[in-house]
């Protein structure tokens, strides 16, 4: 694979690291992890330790003071390690920047150690049962009461949200006002009240925790809301979104890229008719569409992560890479199985849970026809 115009020397050392601590504490309990809906609590500590949390996060609030390059070398490493379950992107690109966005110093100095360290595992609570991609009528509410926020509703499909300690919830702090009355509140699970449901059973990232989450009377002080005031969480929404789904698109493509490594190393060992399944015309047509989709897909994501890194990313051209790179790993993906033949749709061969775990992508951080809406408004 060509290097990426963003990498540097620095971060190739960090690559190193990276790479060593996924394939040390990733690769060899992937199985386990699955078997058990989510990795070790231990693993939290463990990366912590060696500077894997927050890592674009400054160092005066125990961050790793990088930028968001930082954040895609792991995710890079971590899909390559063979693992889908450890839900740092979140922690790391998403929970942890909200916090220094929109955090009072207090609530920066408070929490960002705590999910640098590994100390707290952190999500973000915005979908409900009953809403997806509408976030502005959920149903989850903050009533004020004194200097406390008495909050009750349900989530779902939350990802950590089996392990989590720090919960970044999406509520209503005026259910009259519309979009206008939403409010991020800062809620530490240990909360009375809190309540954990279901580990959910997905069709693939069967190592991760997503879960559902009730608050019954959670009482949480008024200090905890993100933002100077209340109904700005819409806002904050509209303005972080674009980051997560820049990661989605990284593991969009890494997983492409990862398809074609093992459908590759795959057709050249397999021997079919007397020779390798590489050998036939159809096989290497295939493989070099899905090498086309790949490299153009990583050109695309490279420009975005250099813009990003500038502070020029704009809302409608991160619509575009995370519903492109995501349709199209699916494609790739499919080809990649299909190569595979029966094996394919064995667990046991990597192509298979890359099938799975890639169809998320389409979903989750708003679901492509949102990714097209976003877009066409700006035709």
């Amino acid at each position: 694979m060509n290097r990426s115009p963003w990498m540097d020397d620095d971060l190739d050392a960090f690559r190193d690291l990276a790479r060593t601590f996924c394939e040390k504490e990733l690769t060899p309990n992937v199985e386990r992890w699955i078997e058990q809906k989510e990795v070790d609590r231990d693993l939290w500590r463990k990366a912590g330790e060696v500077g894997l949390l927050c890592l674009s996060i400054p160092e005066e609030y125990g961050g790793g003071g990088g930028t968001f390059a930082h954040e895609v070398v792991l995710i890079e490493e971590q899909a390559r390690a063979g693992d889908s379950g450890w839900g740092v992107s979140l922690h790391n690109g998403i929970v942890a920047h909200y916090v220094l966005a929109y955090g009072s110093e207090e609530q920066k100095r408070s929490w960002l150690p705590k999910l640098a360290s590994g100390e707290w595992v952190g999500a973000i609570a915005m979908t409900e049962p009953g809403t997806g991609s509408d976030l502005q009528n959920v149903k989850t509410k903050a009533v004020r009461d004194g200097d406390e926020y008495v909050l009750n509703g349900a989530k779902t499909f939350i990802t950590n949200g089996g392990q989590a300690d720090f919960v970044i919830v999406v509520a209503k702090t005026d259910p009259t006002k519309g979009a206008e009355g939403i409010s991020l509140i800062g809620v530490e699970t240990a909360r009375e009240g809190y309540r954990r449901g279901r580990v959910l059973d997905k069709v693939g990232l069967k190592a991760q925790d997503t879960a559902e989450m009730f608050f019954d009377d959670v009482r949480v002080p008024v200090a905890n809301l993100l933002g100077p005031q209340e109904g700005q969480g819409f806002i904050q929404l509209m303005q972080q979104l674009p980051q997560e789904r820049l990661i989605i698109g990284v593991s969009s493509v890494v997983g492409m890229e990862l398809a074609l490594k093992v459908t590759l190393q795959y057709t050249k060992d397999r021997q079919a008719f007397g020779r390798p399944v590489f050998g036939f015309q159809n096989t290497k047509f295939t493989l070099a569409e899905v090498a086309t989709e790949a490299r153009v897909c990583r050109v695309f994501l490279d420009d975005c992560i250099s813009k990003h890194l500038r502070g020029e990313l704009d809302i409608p051209t991160v619509a575009m890479l995370k519903w492109w790179t995501s349709d199209r790993a699916m494609k790739v993906v499919d080809d990649c199985l299909q190569l595979h033949g029966g094996y394919g749709y064995m667990n046991e061969y990597p192509i298979a849970r890359m099938f799975t775990d890639l169809r998320v992508q389409r979903i989750y951080g708003g679901t492509n026809e949102i990714m097209k809406e976003i877009i066409a408004r700006t035709l």
